[in-house]
């Protein structure tokens, strides 16, 4: 994807998540429980829930509220057995989509997607026919103003980042999973302020979309978004800087 795409494509999908603050907490704090299940509830030696808890700081999550979810997710206190599960699945103009949820009835989180995906003009795809075209990746999202590009670029590559991508708006980070934490904590040193940080799925190809496909995908995409078990939706579609203003 362009720089600019990808930065407004990001803008979009992090401003739909802002607009439900209340659903977007109890995803965190569902995935911090999950974590600490999974891998212990040790953030020093569980990178995953480590990621998991600086994602929901990042979002303003109280820390008793974080803490809560580590000791129920280490069984320390009492709370739902929750598992993460994949979805696949293709949008209209082709577009392909990885659904991540966490659920503790995977007949109805499924039966939710596969409706989601009907109602968008899209369907459920069989495993893997999806996944082999994301890897993932660490990435930070910085907003241009203030910023020095010639200075994101020394700081990201001098800490091991795999590239910088981006323009007038603002500059997309890419890393190695294991490597987003010192990338993240050599701009903060740097003094160099960033959206977000976060392990993600990032497309190996992409698919350019006009006006019409771009309201269609971003209306299943937001709809996926808002289902009550999604925790991330992954997707590699391609929107133009003109053509996502117009639909933003």
């Amino acid at each position: 994807m362009s720089g600019h795409s990808k930065w407004a494509t990001i803008k979009h999908q992090k401003g739909a998540k802002d607009a439900r603050r209340g659903k977007l907490f109890a995803k965190l704090i569902r995935g911090i429980e999950v974590a600490a299940r999974t891998g212990g509830a040790t953030p020093e030696g569980n990178p995953t829930l480590a990621d998991a808890i600086q994602k929901a700081k990042d979002n303003s999550v109280p820390n008793d509220t974080i803490e809560r979810a580590i000791k129920r997710g280490a069984g320390d206190l009492e709370g739902q057995q929750l598992e993460l599960v994949t979805y696949e699945g293709y949008g209209p103009a082709g577009v392909a989509m990885l659904v991540e949820a966490l659920t503790d009835n995977r007949n109805r989180t499924a039966s939710a997607v596969r409706h989601a995906f009907a109602k968008g003009g899209g369907n459920m795809a069989e495993a893997g026919s999806v996944a082999y075209l994301f890897n993932r990746k660490g990435q930070i999202v910085i907003p241009a103003e203030g910023v020095d590009e010639d200075r994101v670029m020394e700081v990201a590559l001098e800490a091991g980042a795999e590239d910088v991508s981006g323009g007038d708006d603002g500059f997309v980070v890419t890393t190695a999973p294991s490597d987003l934490r010192e990338v993240r904590a050599a701009f903060d040193r740097a003094g160099i302020a960033y959206q977000s940080a976060e392990v993600t799925m990032v497309p190996t190809l992409s698919v350019p979309l006009d006006r019409e496909g771009a309201v269609k995908v971003l209306r299943l995409l937001d709809a996926l978004e808002d289902l009550d078990d999604t925790q991330d939706v992954y997707s590699n579609f391609d929107i133009p800087d003109d053509v996502m203003a117009e639909v933003s």
